[in-house]
């Protein structure tokens, strides 16, 4: 990418905006995109994004499939009930990429106001609304076919991709053993079956392909400052084919462990099951129409899948070097499959209430 320092105000200045550039600077704490905030002499504020190359070869595809969600939702109005970030065409262009000449790829895109996003939650209530975000995203895009869509990240969340990656990588290792990783190493021989389960449900007919966000984290849904509801869905770069399945899970994997993924106390780390109803009644009261009955029979498999898979993934990179995932201190990867793994084990434990809860909710749907 180079090491000069860009001139932001002349890169914003490059798109199609209402006014002069008056501002531009540091937005939020993201760990793939570099992500500024642009202000205008209209009052208005866009988000400019240099997008991470190295994590998305193709930036054209990425914005193909942004300017192809936004249209689609936008052609729903105002029953659509869920902002996206809108690509800002450049000047004088249908284009809403800008190529510099050092490689780099720049995006400038509308700004979600009166809206903030959350890091854990704090009640059931803003799990319910986390919800009906993811819900309400899939319930708008149910119709659109993800033929449409490009595959950006091919593999993403395709968990035995993952399990013979960990293998090729745990064979030639260079990291020295310790007990914590064989345990973890023994953790995932232990649960081999678990890893083709929604695979060889889409491979059987079961599941089906639909447009899926890819990281519906919590903070990636935008609450109303005022009301506290869901408004906006944001970080849309993993946007892809794929199964709503990880997306659910991923969802409860990163709102029902209250820890957090950095928690060095794994005692502290447990999947809590009032948050995880709150979060499932929102999300079905939104989306559930849209799920036959073999996806509602694969929620539970979802739900234990994605922190192990998350899990793996962590695992292989502390075996691999950490290569992939930022680390700020040694062992750090290994701590966080630990995590991932700690979760894993709270949802086995308590596979019955959660199967009670998914029976009862759904028994709900109309």
């Amino acid at each position: 990418m180079g090491h000069t320092t860009p001139d932001l105000e002349a890169i914003a200045s490059r798109f199609d905006l209402p006014a002069a550039v008056t501002s531009v600077s540091p937005l939020g704490n993201g760990n793939v995109n570099d992500t500024y905030q642009v202000d205008t002499a209209s009052g208005e504020r866009f988000v400019l994004q240099r997008l991470n190359t190295l994590v998305f070869p193709e930036p054209e595809l990425v914005m193909g499939n942004l300017q192809v969600l936004t249209h689609h939702v936008q052609s729903k109005g105002e029953r659509a009930g869920c902002q996206l970030p809108t690509p800002i065409a450049l000047c004088g262009s249908r284009d809403c990429l800008l190529r510099g000449s050092d490689g780099s790829a720049w995006r400038l895109i509308s700004f979600i106001a009166d809206a903030h996003c959350v890091d854990a939650l704090e009640n059931p209530a803003q799990a319910e609304q986390i919800g009906r975000g993811l819900g309400r995203f899939h319930a708008l895009v149910h119709d659109l076919p993800s033929n449409q869509l490009h595959d950006t990240l091919e593999g993403f969340h395709v968990t035995p991709r993952y399990l013979s990656h960990y293998r090729q990588v745990l064979s030639q290792t260079l990291v020295p053993p310790c007990p914590e990783s064989e345990a973890c190493q023994r953790f995932v021989a232990e649960r081999l079956d678990l890893v083709p389960v929604l695979e060889e449900a889409l491979l059987a007919g079961q599941l089906k392909l639909r447009p899926i966000h890819g990281d519906p984290k919590v903070n990636n849904v935008m609450l109303c400052q005022s009301s506290g509801r869901a408004i906006a869905l944001v970080d849309l770069d993993t946007v892809k084919p794929g199964l709503l399945h990880t997306d659910i899970g991923d969802c409860l994997r990163s709102a029902c462990n209250l820890a957090g993924e950095e928690c060095t106390d794994l005692e502290a780390v447990s999947f809590n099951l009032e948050l995880a109803k709150a979060l499932l009644q929102g999300y079905l009261a939104e989306a559930g129409r849209y799920l036959s009955e073999a996806d509602h029979e694969h929620l539970y498999d979802a739900i234990h899948l994605l922190p192990f898979e998350l899990g793996l993934r962590f695992l292989t990179d502390y075996l691999d070097g950490d290569i992939y995932f930022k680390t700020q201190y040694p062992h750090q990867n290994l701590n966080r499959a630990r995590v991932q793994f700690r979760l894993t084990e709270s949802i086995e434990a308590q596979e019955l209430e959660i199967r009670e809860i998914l029976a009862q909710l759904t028994a709900r749907q109309p």
